[in-house]
């Protein structure tokens, strides 16, 4: 029987050892569950895990899959049960504090930044949009907060017409929440006044970076230019150059998995392909 051909966006042995105790773990105690009574899974968990990376990375439809990944129905089917038991965040978490261990710093982050990004939604996305009238786009706004490395800690998919001090009062607080050690942030200047004032609430002193008004042309922001470049990072996945997904929480669940690609790679030193070479 000949070998199948491993894609680009397939996981080396050495990732594949990252995720699968979690991914294991997840099929485990769902059967201990009584969720998986019958026979046994036909697909093993990294076939599946790669289908579900290929269309993050290729921008595909589902039903568009390659006939050598499991059947499509099946494998979005698993991308929808990980992303409602939070299987891509416990993923993303895990990840995230092994790749600061492995570059000398605590386990959990002290400080962070937030920022925001506008995207247009595909023409089948109906539910919660927006128009973005600053940036003139009719989509979906990604709100995301990553520490200092550019690492995401959490991140929140609404409509476009939600402003970004919303969206970011909501984030901080999650933050706070799932990340204790946390005592400062930077932003840009749309989270000043309210957000300031709810983020002292949370012990968290947020600074606003602003950019000279002397200073014409791009210019990379100090601690700013790291969120910058997580939302370039996470445009390596062409699923994520606009917005496909039908539920906003289905849209995170694809930004975390980005992440774990991008931080799977990172610990096993695999650099990351980007799609104008393939």
């Amino acid at each position: 029987m000949t070998q199948q051909r491993p894609y680009p966006s397939d996981l080396s042995d050495a990732r594949w050892k990252l995720v699968e105790p979690v991914l294991t773990a997840w099929r485990t105690e769902r059967r201990g569950r009584g969720l998986d009574i019958g026979r046994p899974p036909e697909h093993d968990l990294r076939a599946i895990f790669n289908a579900i990376l290929y269309v993050d990375r290729t921008g595909i439809p589902w039903r568009y899959l390659p006939h050598d990944h499991p059947p499509w129905a099946t494998v979005y089917g698993y991308f929808a049960h990980w992303q409602k038991d939070g299987v891509f965040a416990q993923l993303s978490g895990m990840l995230r504090r092994l790749v600061r261990t492995a570059e000398g710093h605590d386990p959990e982050p002290t400080a962070c930044v937030i920022d925001a990004q506008s995207v247009k939604t595909s023409t089948n996305v109906s539910a919660t949009q927006g128009i973005d009238a600053g940036k003139k786009i009719v989509g979906r706004k990604r709100s995301i907060v990553t520490d200092t490395l550019g690492l995401l800690l959490a991140v929140l998919v609404t409509a476009a017409s939600v402003s970004d001090p919303t969206a970011g009062r909501h984030l901080l607080t999650q933050v706070a929440a799932t990340h204790p050690t946390i005592t400062k942030t930077w932003a840009d200047s749309a989270y000043r006044t309210s957000v300031i004032e709810h983020s002292a609430t949370l012990g968290i002193d947020l600074e606003v970076v602003r950019k000279d008004p002397a200073t014409r042309g791009f210019t990379p922001l100090p601690r700013r230019w790291t969120v910058e470049r997580t939302f370039g990072w996470l445009m390596l996945h062409r699923r994520l150059v606009r917005d496909y997904e039908a539920l906003p929480a289905r849209s995170e669940a694809m930004i975390h998995l980005a992440m774990v690609d991008l931080m799977a790679r990172r610990l096993t030193g695999e650099s990351t392909p980007t799609w104008r070479g393939t």
